[in-house]
């Protein structure tokens, strides 16, 4: 019997592990596919296009006509009091009740406003197209940010495996310590301080268990994953860096594509669009309306009891504006706003300019960097195999083992940042020439 329910407890306690799905299998595309499709930030710009696109149409912009229906009733009571020219008799009457009732269709329609209509529409419509440059610029940051968020998930993982390697090998030398101490052949000093290192070693491990733990939590975010704690796995194991990019061909994407660029050609637009409007005005306006309608009178005192009208109305209104007083000071304030879009779109050519050539700068540097820090980690591993071998045979203090160690993964950790701020200048870089998109391939 107490068998039978051992069995039975152990059943119970395996059984959620036996049902829990297995951690997901990320690689970079499939990040990026994820985040754009759920990404809060995103969809929230998406909308923002639909509503740009859904205001740039005839009606709002003022082409179609309106047309309304209406109805209504009056009624008024009065006393009158009535005097006859020809015998000067005066009638009074009390109480009188006349009613009036109408309903119809009425139609007004604006024909010309001095080009402010087209005007207009240009605007909704270049609206709409800076909508999609948002959407657009949305996208690539997003990209960006995940792209750059994935590969220091995979640099903290590598780092994390670095720092289980020093906890390792700071176990290693304490247990020989600890053996060559309680035969007399080391001092309790050296003990001491190999338990100090080992303990160090452990913290640090543990630090970065907290930091994988925290770029984890990020990246669920970015693709916006109900779980932000979810685990997962990384297919990539290494930051692969580019190194074949060439400054000349990322400047002329930029000019030509860079979505920033774009967007303040747009706003520079919108600039001449709106003193365009403001000068609309001094044109004249043709206005048109028009109605079909029924309207019913009833009298109370009146000889006729009551009369009805069914029929067509129609006109047409010329005008012009002559004077508003702002006309004037509006027209040099928008040519000032046109100025002042010319001027953002040169500042941010310039601006551009100054960012690529400076992540160009580090890009290159961090490629040398990286090449140089291959050379030295190699080195330094032949440099730790040497110390292990010194003091193994008791050559060797722990002090300068504990150098060579430091040596070794500290050579190991600047060639992991050298990978990952090479491939964060390489991001950068994309995304200013507006070729981010690319990690999508």
């Amino acid at each position: 019997m107490k068998h039978i329910v051992l069995i039975f407890i152990a059943i119970v306690c395996t059984a959620p592990g036996l049902y829990a799905q297995p951690a997901p299998t990320y690689t970079l595309k499939s990040c990026l596919e994820q985040g754009l499709l759920n990404n809060y930030s995103l969809r929230i710009v998406r909308n923002e296009e639909q509503v740009s696109k859904n205001n740039a149409t005839l009606g709002n912009a003022g082409y179609l006509p309106t047309l309304d229906l209406s109805a209504g009733y009056k009624g008024t009571i009065d006393n009158t009091e009535t005097k006859a020219r020809a015998t000067g008799e005066t009638t009074k009457d009390n109480g009188v009740f006349d009613q009036t009732l109408d309903a119809g269709i009425n139609l007004n329609w604006t024909i010309f406003d001095g080009f402010n209509i087209t005007a207009n529409y240009q605007r909704l419509k270049e609206l709409e197209r800076q909508g999609e440059t948002n959407t657009r610029i949305a996208i690539e940051d997003l990209i960006a940010n995940i792209a750059a968020e994935y590969y220091n998930y995979v640099q903290q993982k590598i780092r994390l495996k670095n720092f289980r390697y020093a906890v390792s090998l700071s176990k290693e030398r304490l247990r020989i310590v600890e053996e060559r101490y309680h035969i007399g052949n080391f001092s309790r000093l050296d003990y001491q301080q190999a338990k100090v290192d080992f303990n160090a070693d452990s913290a640090q491990y543990m630090k970065q268990q907290e930091l994988l733990h925290t770029s984890r939590i990020q990246l669920n975010e970015l693709m916006a994953n109900k779980d932000v704690d979810q685990p997962f796995i990384i297919q990539d194991s290494l930051i692969n860096v580019t190194a074949s990019l060439n400054f000349e061909e990322l400047w002329n994407a930029t000019l030509t594509i860079n979505a920033s660029l774009l967007r303040a050609e747009q706003n520079n637009t919108l600039a001449r669009l709106d003193y365009k409007k403001v000068c609309s005005r001094d044109y004249p306006y043709v206005k048109m309306n028009g109605g079909y309608g029924y309207t019913l009178n009833k009298y109370d005192i009146s000889a006729n009891s009551r009369r009805s009208n069914l029929g067509l109305n129609f006109g047409v209104t010329v005008g012009f504006n002559l004077f508003d007083g702002n006309r004037r000071r509006e027209r040099k304030n928008a040519r000032i706003a046109v100025q002042n879009a010319r001027l953002e779109r040169e500042q941010l050519e310039q601006a551009l300019r100054a960012d690529l050539s400076n992540l160009w700068q580090a890009y290159q540097n961090n490629l040398q960097m990286l090449n140089l820090e291959r050379q030295n980690l190699v080195a330094a591993k032949e440099n730790h195999e040497i110390a292990m071998e010194r003091y193994m045979l008791g050559n060797l203090s722990g002090i300068e083992m504990r150098e060579a160690q430091k040596s070794l993964l500290d050579a190991e950790e600047r060639i992991l940042s050298a990978e990952y701020d090479t491939k964060l200048c390489e991001i950068s870089l994309l995304q200013i020439s507006g070729k981010v998109a690319r990690y999508m391939e």
